[in-house]
């Protein structure tokens, strides 16, 4: 059975003092080890990445990004007619999206000084070893538009 990447829902609490950014919903449970990356340029696609056992989580602390997600029917040759899913994340707008294992993602920063931390079920050591690589236009150029 396949799992679904999901969009988990946060909140900003606003008061006289500033912002309270939040995503109650998100168990930190699983998670083994979290990095942080900022693209130097939005022209740059860090894309595609995928894990056959390691699940992800993608939160979006500044900026913007579009995200892409799509299932890996196999390992080294994935069918390129893969339905590939778009998010388009906000600093602004908390929210994290859980990407199965299974998937392949990649992003592109839609902003300038964009930062996107990513959590991870599994240790450094453990990714390596199901560590799963294809080109950013693997499924097309045009997923990379943001229209």
């Amino acid at each position: 059975m396949i799992k679904k990447v999901k969009l988990i829902t946060g909140e900003i609490f606003k008061d006289k003092r500033g912002n309270l950014k939040f995503i109650n919903q998100f168990n930190l449970g699983e998670i083994k080890r979290f990095y942080q990356v900022e693209n130097s340029n939005t022209k740059i696609i860090r894309a595609f990445h995928g894990h056959f056992k390691e699940a992800k989580f993608v939160w979006v602390v500044s900026g913007s990004i579009l995200l892409c997600t799509v299932f890996l029917d196999h390992k080294k040759n994935p069918s390129k007619s893969g339905k590939v899913e778009r998010f388009i994340l906000k600093a602004d707008n908390p929210q994290i999206v859980y990407i199965p294992p299974s998937f392949a993602n990649g992003f592109r920063a839609l902003e300038t000084d964009t930062k996107v931390i990513f959590f991870s079920t599994s240790t450094l050591e453990e990714s390596k070893k199901d560590d799963f690589r294809f080109p950013a236009n693997y499924w097309g150029e045009e997923v990379w538009q943001s229209d």
